[in-house]
């Protein structure tokens, strides 16, 4: 039985880092397949944890999840954002920690098998997956230098992405507003800013800043 999406869910899973560029007769089809299902979680359930996950990507369709390690908060994705990738193809999770719905959710769950299938048939899906990931290991490379800022870089990149001019190329903001808008010390901005331009994903030039690099910018979430 086909997963049932509603036109919005559709459309903002067409945008995702995975889909985006498919055309809707794609993603009809990858709703059609056997494994794939959506389901509806209440706020507080445990999504994901170590050692207790499904082998599937997982996609954000409404709602935002709380991510944890142990009673530390660490960061919160938001609808249109995917996980279970590194999952797939190793024995742990994409995070030592565990997602949690802040609120009610529905997630669509794309199993190994499906992935492995749409991987080998869909050049677009190939290339996606390709930049998605390629992205987060540049993300990592670069965080390395600021591992101290944990949370700073996602907060920034999340801002960087939803801002900006209708190109969402180019975002022009002073670092005092950014780093009150987004609850930040200006060290802690500017740290973030060191290591996302060391990796390649933003350029700034005086209070404007460039995206290189959206997807790339996408893995860092």
């Amino acid at each position: 039985m086909a997963a049932e999406l509603s036109q919005d869910e559709l459309l903002l899973l067409g945008r995702c880092p995975f889909f985006r560029g498919a055309e809707e007769g794609l993603l009809q089809r990858v709703l059609a397949l056997p494994g794939v299902f959506a389901q509806d979680f209440a706020a507080g359930q445990t999504v994901y944890q170590p050692h207790r996950f499904r082998r599937c990507l997982g996609f954000l369709l409404s709602g935002q999840l709380q991510v944890t390690n142990g009673s530390l908060s660490v960061s919160v994705l938001e609808a249109g954002e995917l996980f279970g990738a590194a999952a797939l193809y190793n024995d742990l999770p994409d995070y030592a920690t565990t997602l949690t719905p802040r609120f009610p959710c529905r997630i669509l769950f794309l199993p190994q098998a499906d992935v492995d299938r749409l991987l080998g048939e869909e050049a677009l899906l190939r290339h996606n997956y390709l930049r998605y990931l390629s992205g987060r290991i540049r993300f990592l490379s670069g965080r390395l230098q600021a591992v101290a800022q944990t949370g700073a870089e996602g907060k920034l990149a999340r801002y960087l992405l939803s801002s900006g001019d209708p190109d969402g190329k180019a975002v022009h903001t002073s670092a005092t507003d950014l780093a009150r808008r987004l609850g930040l010390s200006r060290a802690s901005l500017y740290r973030a800013f060191e290591a996302l331009e060391g990796a390649g994903l933003i350029r700034r030039e005086g209070k404007t800043v460039f995206v290189l690099d959206r997807s790339g910018l996408e893995g860092v979430l």
